[in-house]
């Protein structure tokens, strides 16, 4: 039940570093990851899709959106120029009506008041993932920022929280990753992180989230404090 999940142990190593992946989990980008999109159909003459309709495909960047849109995968002829249209059409409007979702500003406080250091890991390429960062507010207090193209390969391979990992001089047992898709649980996992998946996120809508197995399952934000400050919450109120 999702109350198992709910209320799993906190990491029992001596917890020194978060790692959170970015879309769907510390920001809400799916407005203007749809705004691209729409604005793709509407170059094509095709009505434009309900946020509701593309927001669970967010996470998965211009793969989940375009399949959404347009029915398209990577292996169709003309993806590749479609994909290309969109991601420069996103970054010309990369932060619009993106937010941090709520609770994330006081959850990241909260940690740093408890002396942990917390990075973002995301599967974005950098040239989205730096500006949209700045922008949010959020470079001045990450240890690490990890792009989808930092590492050798993406998640769910673990390569890239291996390098935030080493970037921040910090060990598996001793950290966590939080995401909204089965891949950041894979890829965590892998890693030998602890993991937690962020079901408030996008995925949750078309997939099972206890299906993936993490340590833990929030529902908002600061439920991630019950896990691993259990002293906090009352304190951060």
């Amino acid at each position: 039940m999702a109350s198992d999940r709910s209320a799993g142990a906190a990491p029992a190593a001596p917890l020194s570093l978060v790692l959170f992946d970015l879309d769907g989990t510390l920001a809400d980008t799916a407005p203007d990851l749809a705004a691209a999109a729409n604005a793709c159909l509407a170059a094509r003459g095709r009505a434009a899709l309900p946020l509701g309709e593309l927001r669970p495909w967010a996470s998965h960047g211009a793969r989940g959106l375009l399949h959404r849109a347009f029915g398209l995968a990577p292996s169709d002829p003309e993806y590749e120029a479609l994909r290309v249209e969109f991601v420069q059409r996103y970054e010309a409007a990369l932060c619009v009506h993106t937010t941090l979702f709520g609770g994330v500003r006081k959850l990241l406080d909260r940690l740093e008041q408890d002396g942990l250091r917390w990075g973002i890991v995301t599967n974005k390429v950098s040239r989205l993932t730096q500006p949209l960062v700045r922008q949010l507010g959020l470079d001045r207090q990450a240890a690490c920022v990890v792009s989808g193209d930092t590492a050798v390969r993406p998640k769910p391979d673990p390569a890239p929280i291996e390098h935030a990992l080493r970037e921040c001089g910090c060990t598996a047992p001793a950290s966590v990753y939080v995401g909204d898709d089965r891949r950041d649980i894979d890829a965590g996992r892998a890693a030998g992180v602890r993991t937690c998946a962020a079901a408030y996120g996008y995925s949750a809508a078309r997939e099972d989230v206890l299906s993936w197995q993490a340590d833990r399952v929030i529902h908002a934000p600061l439920e991630l404090l019950d896990w691993l400050l259990p002293h906090a919450r009352d304190q951060s109120a």
